[in-house]
């Protein structure tokens, strides 16, 4: 049973929407990309995760901090023994060399044993300090079926894409009964979850550096067109309609300037389109609660 659900982080969702709206570096380009494909390969293993059969209990995302020091489990699974999974998404050909990973034929990249070994670590001082005593397995789940890596040696906590179903497999074998205290641990774990990232990498940004108009649900793009009531692009051919379209582009802006009052001239001025402030102005009252504050009102 999926007890924790995961979502995509904050940081991530925000770079989906700055990406197509402010100019970032190739460096903030790059992870946001690394973002973007790790939490895919977490959904892929989500998805292999269903599965199991009833009586788990799994939690996903869990950012949790212990002695002032903060870690993050991609995936746990609370059964007899709690498994706790690193999910890497990597793709293409790697060497294994004398505790180094390399991407062939030659980059460097962190070797996600010292990332597991981490969060092994500080996960028992928390269990620890709240007086839970379960025993811990801990892996890497290399998700994407086009990764191989090569010369590793077969100690190490490491699940290979053609080793994720039989593990699965095994796991669905053995009769699991969990008691209060399992149920209890997974309560107080998603009590202590986290909201704020620490190690969160957003560009500083002002509105007069963000590009308005309305995007493409699609591809992004800023080329929509309005016919009647929906908003054709013009690069793809996707249509949405335009109350809905403009709802998303209130939604990216109270995502981006959360600061910003939601007035008709705001949205108006944002999207960019040849329609009357009347109509914008319908779209969201019919949308969202307005709030009249004496001279001057705003929606929410």
């Amino acid at each position: 049973m999926e007890y924790k659900s995961r979502t995509a982080s904050p940081e991530l969702i925000i770079l989906e929407v700055l990406k197509n709206r402010f100019v970032l570096s190739e460096k903030e380009k790059q992870h946001y990309r690394n973002l973007k494909k790790g939490y895919e390969g977490e959904l892929l293993f989500d998805k292999k995760l269903s599965s199991l059969q009833e009586g788990y209990l799994i939690l996903n995302d869990l950012l949790l901090k212990v002695n002032n020091t903060t870690f993050q489990i991609d995936t746990m699974i609370i059964a007899n023994t709690i498994y706790v999974f690193e999910v890497k998404n990597y793709e293409g050909d790697y060497l294994y060399d004398s505790d180094r990973i390399y991407k062939k034929p030659s980059f460097e990249i962190v070797n996600p044993l010292i990332q597991l070994n981490r969060t092994e670590s500080l996960l028992r001082q928390l269990l620890q300090s709240l007086g839970f005593n379960f025993a811990l397995n801990t892996s890497v789940i290399f998700i994407n079926p086009e990764f191989t890596l090569y010369q590793a040696p077969l100690d190490k906590s490491f699940i290979y894409p053609t080793q994720i179903n039989s593990f699965l497999r095994q796991l669905n074998a053995t009769p699991i009964k969990l008691s209060n205290q399992h149920k209890a641990l997974a309560k107080k774990l998603v009590s202590l979850h986290q909201h704020e990232s620490p190690y969160t990498q957003i560009p500083a940004y002002h509105e007069e550096s963000l590009r308005k108009g309305i995007t493409c649900k699609a591809c992004s793009s800023f080329t929509s067109t309005i016919e009647g009531h929906k908003l054709i692009c013009q690069a793809c051919e996707y249509q949405e309609a335009f109350a809905d379209a403009v709802i998303r582009t209130v939604q990216e802006i109270q995502l981006l300037l959360p600061k910003s009052k939601i007035t008709t001239n705001l949205i108006y001025d944002w999207c960019k389109v040849e329609v009357s402030k009347r109509r914008i102005e319908k779209i969201l009252k019919k949308n969202m609660e307005h709030i009249k504050n004496n001279r001057w009102s705003y929606f929410e």
